[in-house]
């Protein structure tokens, strides 16, 4: 068989050439062939979270803040519960007050008040007047000096005997100046009889319970250091 020599070169220098492209590039199936990396910067995201569609970027609104919910009105504060009501002129007044006097307590005065008026009947019947010159004002205390010398000088004598006292409600409450006021009502059972030198009565009975309605005022100066009130008025409500 005749060989043809240029045949097989050119069959050689082919397989030499594919040999050394498949070194170079190789094969599909290769595992060691990566795929040539993507070139495109990559796509920057956008800052209001768009989205791509159909090669348009849409924007996503940020959802609508609900609107603000409306506030409930603050109740005024009840700071003299049980004693006024809020806004009431009483309680402005206990506000004056407490401005000037900052241990005021309605509670705690009508306790005192409650024991000065049983503390002021005992005293006025016994003509008791050390115990009514620490507990009244220098007009109150003239008005009572001047009944007690006068039932003495007629030679009488006074028994009370306070049987209880069922209500005793501040109505009024004020600050002029340094000066505080305050006016309490109070309802009030009593046995009050006046008798003469023979023990006669001629006044009142010793055994009736009678019905009191009175409306005593009392006053301190808050500029004062004593912290005590003396009864500056007194009003029978009839």
């Amino acid at each position: 068989m005749q060989i043809d020599i240029p045949t097989i070169v050119f069959a050689i220098v082919a397989i030499f050439v594919a040999w050394k492209l498949r070194s170079v590039l190789g094969t599909r199936g290769d595992p060691q062939q990566r795929p040539p990396m993507d070139q495109r910067p990559p796509t920057r995201p956008s800052s209001d979270f768009g989205a791509a569609k159909g090669g348009e970027v849409l924007q996503f609104k940020p959802a609508a803040s609900a609107p603000p919910r409306p506030e409930a009105p603050v109740a005024p504060v009840d700071r003299w519960a049980g004693f006024a009501a809020p806004g009431s002129p009483l309680a402005l007044g206990f506000d004056a007050i407490a401005a000037v006097d900052r241990n005021f307590s309605p509670a705690s005065f009508l306790s005192g008040a409650r024991a000065a008026y049983e503390m002021i009947v005992n005293a006025f019947a016994a003509a008791d007047m050390t115990t009514l010159k620490r507990l009244l004002a220098p007009e109150v205390l003239a008005n009572f000096e001047t009944a007690i010398r006068a039932r003495l000088a007629a030679e009488q004598s006074l028994t009370t005997t306070l049987v209880s006292i069922d209500a005793a409600d501040v109505v009024e409450a004020r600050l002029a100046g340094t000066s505080e006021t305050i006016a309490v009502r109070f309802a009030a059972k009593l046995v009050s009889a006046t008798h003469d030198k023979s023990g006669a009565t001629v006044e009142g009975s010793p055994n009736d319970v009678v019905d009191h309605l009175d409306v005593w005022t009392f006053a301190r100066d808050a500029a004062s250091a004593d912290p005590n009130w003396l009864l500056a008025a007194t009003q029978t409500v009839h």
